[in-house]
């Protein structure tokens, strides 16, 4: 995972779309998503380490 939209595409192949107007909110959201997924079993843990640390990042700006 290089960014963001990274983030969404993965999202998208589970059907998974997240706008809601505001960035933070909806890095926040996609935390959850993201989070759930693995929970799930539908994400390694290497692509979810990998996706939290780029969210984490992304919302400290």
């Amino acid at each position: 995972m290089k960014n963001l939209l990274s983030i969404i595409h993965l999202l998208k192949r589970f059907g998974i779309y997240v706008y809601t107007g505001n960035r933070k909110d909806d890095i926040d959201l996609m935390m959850s998503e993201v989070k759930d997924l693995y929970d799930s079993g539908l994400l390694q843990q290497d692509e979810y380490l990998k996706a939290v640390l780029l969210l984490r990042t992304e919302s400290a700006r």
